[in-house]
């Protein structure tokens, strides 16, 4: 557990970090060029056609960041949790906070989570190390949510490791994670990169498929 704690801390710092200095370098949001309203057009449309098939009455939005395009995302009668590990973020989400909006403190690699029907988790995995994405799809998987939809790259071959921070693309079907095939595919439509990364989609998974 003391090791947890110290790696919970390291990571706090690195992202806090990050933040502060806006190193995602955007004008827009405080969480990167990839939270824009433009680059999130096509999750934000399709997001709340799929929480009302898959029948979903809670989402834990995991990073959640600044909340800038969610905010704008019509979440019906869905509970909504927040949660980020950058504290000053919260801090500042909690304005949004209603009967239906929660803002927690969180990380996503260690700590508990709360209980909700379906975990978002967004361009998180790509700046954690493997052993941190591991680490998180183990919590997820003990959270107790039937649903995980997040960030894959689907033409990646093999994934290369980083240091927590970093960046990189990343295939969960693939080592050492090795997800099984998602059951729907949201594609971004993502244009950054002068078109590297048209592969970039968010990748829907039933938790309890993923260990």
């Amino acid at each position: 557990m003391s090791g947890d704690r110290g790696d919970t801390r390291e990571i706090e710092r690195i992202f806090t970090g990050i933040y502060e200095r806006n190193l995602w370098g955007s004008t827009e949001s405080d969480s990167g060029t990839g939270s824009e309203l433009e680059r999130t057009r096509a999750i934000a449309e399709a997001l709340p056609d799929l929480l009302r098939e898959l029948r979903v009455t809670s989402m834990l939005d995991i990073p959640c960041g600044d909340f800038h395009w969610m905010s704008r995302v019509d979440l019906d009668a869905v509970r909504y949790i927040g949660a980020d590990i950058v504290r000053t973020l919260i801090d500042e989400n909690r304005r949004f906070a209603d009967e239906r909006r929660s803002f927690v403190h969180l990380d996503l690699t260690c700590d508990p989570l709360p209980a909700a029907d379906l975990v978002f988790c967004r361009d998180c995995f790509v700046h954690l190390c493997d052993r941190d994405v591991l680490r998180a799809l183990d919590n997820i998987r003990r959270s107790g949510a039937t649903w995980l939809l997040t960030t894959t790259f689907t033409r990646r071959r093999r994934n290369v490791d980083i240091k927590t921070g970093g960046w990189r693309t990343l295939n969960l079907t693939r080592p050492p994670f090795d997800l099984p095939p998602p059951l729907r595919l949201i594609d971004e439509r993502c244009t950054e990169g002068g078109g590297q990364f048209v592969d970039k989609s968010v990748g829907l998974w039933k938790v309890g498929e993923i260990g």
